[in-house]
């Protein structure tokens, strides 16, 4: 049987059989011949056309007959051989359709152009396939672009609420079209549902559920193979169990990943669309690698969680398991730990009950953030509790600290506060060293910085030989707040040291009158700042109703040429005088502590330790006494008319009640005792 059509087929059959045209424009005369198949695709009847371009003007619309106008002179003009361009055509229907044309320029010798021989051709279908090729690759572009930017920010995530907020956040899965999402953890060999989906999405039942059961995610986990699922009808029909309890969310597709990290499970996670149904082959690698991202960032969430919780055991171990109730004075202590995860820190509080109604409070950080800062703390910590409890002086607590801390052999120093309060005076002696000062809150709300007087770090001191700690004496009034912080509590990122204390005493002052409500307060207030530095808080607030009843005890030790010492001194024998209720004999007894102070400052060579405590018995007695380092005892005598010494005895003797000396190893002390009356009477 022989083929009806000619071989080789003419070129216009060719064209016409690929709904391409052809004309042949003449430039000389202006006149256009158009073979059938142009007429065809420019939608033209038998007759309608003359043979000049002028008369399709009712098929181009103006703009595209203006942009083709100017491409083709543009091109007569600059010597082009061909041109080419998509433009539009109105059909005879009024709707427009793409098409294409191109023409080769003939010109004579001189170049000038005579001819223009060309095609067009139908290309609605080659751009509509173009504009999808093109749209879905910006889809495409714009899902990785995605997938990229959770993968950034899941790098910066900490903990699992961390990844959970990344992929739930705006800027992250709902862009990928998913509606929601559900995440579950292995746990104990279950599932643990973490994140559970749009609100009316949790099945009850299964916030734990067995890695056997029929459903998506325990599928996933067990096949470690990920499951699309592409219609509603394919999940009620692969998960029976599941599917009646979220048919009412509209869910038409779902895609459940399982999360492998280290070629183990760790979890599931499933995201749910809504009017979206199948997953292109682009979607489901993208898909797969963001789980892969997920489970990774999971891992280090894990990890970092269990390495903060190791650490904050490790700190809250060494820290006082309770604080001691205390009677005269309520206290609240807090710790926050470093944000970050093995940075344990050296930072720690103590409250110690002391004899005589006083109560010693420390506030402490070893240099460094690891086990080791946390491990020299602990022993810093219990030998100076144990250097208080054996009732040495402030500064001599301190000054051993610093030995011992020194004789460790180790290369951290610590700063400290260390406050002995006498709850029944108001007393507080404080020593520094080298930390910040605490703060003062009186019972208006009004909140002051303390200025202390300091030495060198713990450690260093004893390095450097430099173990003379100096004390400040304030008194707390009753209702007044003593605030003992290390510097976590106060440093802000970008911020001068000073700039956070400030900050600290506006939000002391204004903070709540509830002790354990400010520490809350302040702890949070330092959370939202941020920080990595772990911090410490000690608040002690002085009240009378419960204050010890018995005598009290207070010391001060004060150095020869040291007038800040011997105001200090003063000022706790005044404190006290008021404080135990001898205010009628205020004047004689400050009178006598003073000059027997200055007396043993004059006629030795060391220091002196000035004693004041009450005695209770038949009646009522406050002593006062007063030590040196030298054994020589003194002598009462009357003065001459001139004379200028020789009265301090004779003074003595005067207005108190009793007095005398008592030797004392290599030193002696004089003593007196003023009656007062009864705290009832």
């Amino acid at each position: 049987m022989s083929d009806p059509d000619p071989w080789p087929a003419p070129p216009e059959a060719i064209l016409a059989l690929n709904r391409t045209g052809s004309f042949d424009w003449d430039l000389e005369s202006g006149e256009m011949h158009m073979d059938p198949a142009a007429h065809e695709i420019f939608d033209l009847a038998p007759g309608e056309y003359d043979g000049r371009p002028q008369s399709l003007a009712p098929r181009v619309p103006v703009g595209e007959s203006r942009r083709l106008d100017a491409l083709v002179s543009e091109a007569l003009k600059n010597g082009s051989e061909t041109y080419g361009a998509y433009f539009r055509l109105r059909r005879r229907d009024g709707s427009l359709r793409w098409t294409h044309t191109q023409g080769y320029i003939r010109r004579d010798g001189n170049g000038r152009p005579r001819r223009i021989l060309g095609i067009v051709r139908d290309a609605t279908e080659e751009l509509l396939e173009t504009r999808i090729r093109m749209e879905q690759d910006a889809e495409t572009r714009r899902q990785t672009s995605i997938v990229e930017g959770t993968t950034a920010a899941l790098a910066h995530a900490r903990t699992i609420q961390d990844v959970i907020d990344v992929l739930d956040e705006n800027q992250g899965l709902a862009h990928l079209g998913a509606a929601s999402l559900v995440m579950g953890l292995i746990e104990a060999g279950r599932i643990h549902l973490v994140a559970e989906g749009p609100p009316g999405a949790f099945v009850p039942g299964t916030r734990f559920t067995r890695i056997d059961e029929h459903y998506p995610m325990s599928e996933v986990i067990r096949t470690l193979a990920p499951r699309f699922i592409e219609s509603r009808e394919e999940f009620a029909g692969s998960y029976p169990l599941l599917w009646p309890h979220i048919s009412h969310l509209n869910i038409t597709s779902a895609a459940y990943l399982p999360l492998i990290a280290q070629a183990r499970p760790i979890g599931a996670l499933g995201l749910l669309y809504q009017d979206k149904t199948g997953f292109t082959p682009d979607e489901r690698n993208l898909l797969v690698a963001l789980g892969s991202s997920i489970a990774q960032s999971l891992q280090r969430a894990m990890f970092y969680e269990q390495e903060k919780d190791l650490a904050a055991g490790l700190q809250q171990a060494m820290l006082p398991r309770s604080i001691p109730a205390v009677d005269g004075a309520e206290i609240a202590v807090r710790y926050r730990s470093a944000k970050l995860g093995r940075d344990i820190g050296g930072d720690w509080y103590d409250v110690i009950p002391l004899p005589g109604g006083k109560v010693g409070a420390v506030i402490g950080d070893v240099q460094g953030h690891d086990t080791h800062a946390a491990a020299v703390m602990g022993q810093l910590r219990i030998v100076l509790r144990a250097y208080a409890a054996e009732g040495h002086t402030p500064a001599t607590v301190m000054a051993r600290a610093s030995v011992f801390l020194h004789e460790l052999d180790t290369d951290r120093f610590a700063t400290c506060l260390y406050a002995q309060a006498d709850l029944t005076t108001g007393v507080v002696q404080l020593v520094r060293a080298g930390h910040i000062d605490p703060l003062l809150r009186a019972q208006d709300g009004t909140c002051r910085r303390a200025p202390v007087a300091g030495g060198l770090p713990l450690g260093l001191s004893a390095e450097f030989h430099r173990l003379e700690y100096p004390v400040t004496t304030l008194e707390l009034d009753p209702g007044q707040i003593l605030l003992l912080c290390t510097d976590g509590l106060v440093e802000q990122p970008g911020h001068d040291l000073d700039d956070g204390v400030q900050s600290l005493t506006v939000e002391v002052a204004s903070g709540p009158t509830d002790l354990d409500a400010l520490a809350d307060r302040l702890v949070e207030d330092a959370d939202r700042r941020g920080g990595d530095d772990d911090a410490a808080l000690l608040l002690l607030r002085r009240r009378t109703s419960d204050a010890p009843k018995s005598g009290g005890r207070l010391q001060q030790h004060v150095a020869p040429n040291d007038p800040a010492a011997l105001r200090e001194a003063r000022h706790m024998v005044r404190a006290a005088v008021r404080a135990w209720g001898a205010r009628d004999r205020s004047d004689e007894i400050e009178l006598v502590a003073d000059e027997l102070v200055t007396n043993a400052l004059m006629h030795t060579e060391g220091a002196a330790i000035i004693t004041l405590r009450v005695l209770s018995g038949a009646e009522r007695r406050l002593r006062v006494e007063v030590e040196d380092t030298s054994s020589a005892l003194p002598r009462r005598r009357e003065p001459g008319e001139e004379g200028v010494s020789g009265r301090g005895l004779l003074l003595v003797d005067r207005l108190a009640d009793v007095w005398g000396v008592e030797s004392r190893g290599n030193g002696k002390a004089i003593w007196c005792e003023f009656v007062i009356p009864d705290r009832d009477s």
